[in-house]
């Protein structure tokens, strides 16, 4: 067994490491048998030299075994999932998991917690009373198989060396690397056990990958190495240059999800990217066989009311009330102060600052700056006007949820700042961008 200084050294000189030695250090990562230093050491000489593909795709499988990986082969249909690179109103997986469930897939959503200026999956269905976001694996397993989806946690168990491996990264700088975010991201996924997946890497002044061809990078990564380590993928880039709901928060953008499965209000903008992915599971995980056949059954699913049954069905088969699709706005949390955002000037809306937009969340105590932080569930943004909106001065822009009148004037000042107002209309930006497939 290679020392671990050696394994450093060589990728320090940037030599390409075996897939032995890679073996060797998601071990030691999930073992304890790797210091901190020496991890530390190891995400620098990559974060510097890169990573060759099979490089990538042996650290992925490596951490992937460092834990217990899900088995689904029970269940009568394909089993799959996307993965989100993170932005503002991103509250698609609460509407995907069942519109994709209502077709006959089977969607075991393993999400987590927000961090930065970017929402959580996670945190958003903790807004629900009684809700079980972290069940013991039989729970999942039978939601997963009553209700078609079940939108959970990551528990220890899956993928520990990159629980670890990431901690270190998180506090040396060296986070912002492809190859070991395409690892960090695809070990999970494989870990749950699906079969195909489907990526959606943001791209925009709200995304981690801010310009085009950073998010090209990765999602060439990431489809190249999920189809390397045998999972079936394919990524959609898609634009957050503004929040894809009217909302932004947690209690705030389940209720979003829940008029959208209901057809109560659906955002033109968040339709369109939840669609798309929707589309895209299903080509991926073989239940349709055409784009136009797979629009045509997510449509119907969502319009049927099939996709709320089974958002429904996963809430309560999870702890939550049974009658949470019907009565949302009486469960969810609530806080007491609103404030409209008002326009200084007659115009339009012609940009908006999306990470300053989130990061206002946060100062609200909706998000976190330390993963340990606690969060309000109910505090946020509602009727966030999108970009292209006609606007005169003394409307509102968007409406703050906090809990003092103080944490609501300090949040209007800052949301106010995020909104560019312009004489003109601007152009509609396209929301889906490009699809990155296994060819090309």
């Amino acid at each position: 067994m290679p020392l671990p200084q050696e394994i450093i050294r060589r990728k320090r000189d940037g030599e390409i490491l075996s897939g032995a030695e890679i073996a060797d250090f998601a071990a030691g990562l999930a073992s304890g048998a790797w210091s901190e230093g020496q991890v530390a050491a190891l995400a620098m000489a990559v974060f510097l030299n890169g990573m060759q593909r099979e490089e990538t795709v042996a650290l992925t499988l490596a951490m992937r075994d460092s834990g217990e990986v899900l088995n689904w082969s029970s269940l009568p249909g394909p089993v799959t999932d996307k993965h989100s690179t993170g932005g503002v109103g991103d509250n698609v997986s609460l509407m995907l998991a069942p519109i994709v469930a209502a077709c006959g897939a089977y969607v075991p959503m393993i999400s987590g917690r927000g961090l930065g200026h970017t929402g959580g999956t996670l945190d958003k269905m903790d807004s629900i009373p009684g809700y079980q976001s972290q069940p013991d694996g039989a729970l999942f397993a039978r939601s997963v198989r009553e209700a078609g989806c079940a939108i959970i946690g990551q528990t220890g168990a899956l993928a520990p060396a990159d629980g670890r491996f990431y901690a270190v990264r998180d506090v040396t700088g060296t986070v912002e690397s492809i190859p070991l975010i395409t690892a960090s991201i695809l070990s999970k996924k494989l870990a749950a056990g699906l079969k195909s997946l489907v990526l959606d890497v943001k791209s925009g002044n709200g995304a981690f990958m801010a310009s085009p061809r950073e998010a090209r990078r990765l999602a060439d990564s990431l489809v190249a190495v999920a189809n390397g380590a045998g999972l079936s993928a394919s990524a959609l880039i898609t634009d957050m240059n503004e929040p894809l709901a009217s909302c932004a928060g947690n209690a705030v953008e389940v209720l979003n999800a829940v008029d959208f499965l209901t057809g109560r209000s659906r955002d033109r903008r968040l339709e369109e990217v939840t669609l798309a992915l929707a589309a895209e599971m299903l080509l991926s995980a073989g239940i349709a066989t055409s784009t136009r056949e797979a629009y045509d059954r997510t449509r119907t699913a969502l319009d049927s009311g099939q996709a709320a049954v089974c958002f429904g069905r996963m809430v309560h088969a999870l702890g939550g009330p049974a009658d949470f699709t019907e009565k949302a706005r009486e469960h969810l949390p609530r806080v007491p102060v609103q404030v409209a955002v008002t326009a200084d000037r007659d115009g339009f809306v012609g940009k908006v600052d999306t990470r300053a937009l989130g990061i206002a969340v946060v100062e609200l105590g909706g998000g976190r700056r330390k993963p340990e932080d606690g969060i309000d569930h109910a505090v946020g943004l509602e009727q966030i006007l999108p970009v292209g909106s006609a606007v005169a001065r003394g409307e509102a822009l968007a409406v703050v949820h906090a809990r003092t009148r103080a944490q609501a004037d300090t949040a209007v000042t800052a949301v106010r700042g995020t909104f560019t107002i312009v004489p003109d209309k601007p152009r509609r930006r396209p929301t889906v961008l490009r699809k990155v497939a296994p060819d090309g």
